[in-house]
């Protein structure tokens, strides 16, 4: 009977309420910053204390729903306060390496959401300045921090699944009226927003692939609005899709040669872990409810690596992030998506 059909002890994260406590600046005040001031401070040790926009008055009626201390008028005035440690850069994608470059040049390590930037020359330039001021920078892709990612990753390093044969994401959600999805000029389509998360995932488990093969279709502006993508990895397949036009299952599995792994329910979330051994019955981990939330466990490993006075992540290193964005140049390049000022 292999190690598979019996349940074992799996590999959590450190709990985010024991990471040391930073001072946030969100730069960025649309749903997803509001979600990460909801959470952050709730289920981590983790201050929220300012937020800054280009509307002052939105500036402000943000921080007076979440309850933060200042509220700037600017994106300078944010990355300058000298009562923020690090800040988070939650702006459309298109203008993530603006912004990112800004907060670095002002002294200040960044967490940037996903997609880091619109390419990977642009990720790589963002990167650049944070080595060259010595400071932490990382992608906001939570989801690789979460408890039962963690944990599938044990699962995956320790061979308990055997060779990895196939790993599968899918994302698809009905967004066709978001504007910052349609527009080219906001580096639009399903492939930056949805399919970046099966896209990370695969390469959390199995890396850079040897080669990248996509199918899709574009919208009348340009843009992608569903693609599958196929990444080789020898002996290894995997495959991601995303779909801006329709709510898909967004579901994730893993099979190797001593059993699945399938995530129940949305994939990217916090989630539980059924493993199907090859000869055995059926498990499932955690045994309790899955975690609350989600964002504190991304805030709270930036919390540790700045604290420890490191530039990047081990677990959201700069190169996975380039090599996922390398990966969707290459599924942009193959369906004629070009953004404009590329």
């Amino acid at each position: 009977m292999s190690t598979l059909a019996t349940r074992t002890h799996l590999q959590t994260p450190p709990d985010p309420r024991e990471a040391p406590p930073l001072r946030w600046g969100i730069l960025g005040a649309g749903g997803i910053a509001g979600r990460f001031a909801r959470e952050v401070p709730a289920l981590s040790a983790q201050q929220v204390v300012a937020v800054g926009s280009r509307d002052l008055a939105r500036a402000e009626a943000f921080a007076q729903t979440h309850a933060l201390a200042r509220a700037h008028g600017s994106y300078a005035g944010l990355v300058t306060d000298p009562e923020v440690d690090v800040v988070y850069v939650a702006t459309p994608h298109s203008h993530h390496h603006a912004h990112a470059i800004q907060a670095l040049e002002a002294g200040k390590p960044v967490l940037v959401e996903k997609a880091f930037t619109r390419n990977a020359a642009e990720a790589r330039e963002v990167f650049a300045v944070a080595e060259r001021q010595g400071l932490f920078a990382m992608e906001a892709m939570w989801s690789r921090f979460l408890p039962h990612m963690v944990a599938l990753r044990d699962l995956v390093v320790s061979g308990r699944l055997g060779e990895i044969l196939a790993v599968h994401g899918d994302h698809g959600q009905r967004l066709p009226h978001v504007e910052r999805l349609r527009e080219p000029s906001l580096a639009g389509g399903a492939l930056l927003d949805l399919g970046v998360y099966p896209i990370s995932f695969i390469h959390s488990l199995l890396g850079r692939p040897g080669s990248v093969h996509a199918v899709g279709m574009l919208s009348e502006l340009g843009v992608d609005v569903h693609e599958a993508v196929t990444l080789a990895y020898g002996n290894a397949v995997g495959l991601a899709t995303a779909n801006m036009w329709a709510r898909t299952r967004t579901a994730a599995s893993v099979i190797g040669t001593e059993g699945r792994v399938d995530i129940d329910g949305v994939f990217y979330v916090p989630g539980r872990l059924s493993v199907t051994p090859a000869d055995g019955e059926v498990w499932t981990w955690p045994d309790g409810e899955p975690a609350p939330g989600g964002f504190q466990y991304q805030a709270a490993e930036v919390a540790r690596r700045v604290s420890a006075g490191e530039r990047e992540s081990g677990v959201m290193p700069w190169s996975a992030t380039v090599e996922v964005m390398e990966i969707m140049d290459e599924v942009r390049r193959q369906l004629g998506v070009v953004y404009p000022g590329e």
